[in-house]
């Protein structure tokens, strides 16, 4: 299993991207976390096949039809760090 973080910029809060990414998330089996960050960008944490984990960053690449993604940075996240069983919104 990996685990990858994602940050996504641009207009991404507001347009209801954390509920498309749950969705992606749950359609992917991948468990972790999407929540808003004070900078206006969006965390997304999750942990599955490697497979699954490229697909869920085309999607965020893609995001939701009110979305405007500018860009989307992604680095691998330590094992060692706790992640909820399944997908959480926070």
């Amino acid at each position: 299993m990996a685990a990858k973080r994602f940050l996504v910029r641009g207009r991404v809060q507001g347009v209801g991207f954390r509920w498309f990414v749950l969705r992606e998330a749950e359609t992917l089996h991948l468990r972790g976390f999407a929540r808003n960050l004070h900078d206006g960008s969006l965390e997304v944490v999750a942990a599955g096949s490697e497979a699954a984990l490229a697909q869920l960053g085309q999607a965020l690449a893609r995001g939701p039809a009110m979305a405007r993604v500018e860009r989307v940075d992604a680095s691998d996240f330590p094992h060692e760090e706790t992640l909820p069983k399944n997908f959480d919104i926070r």
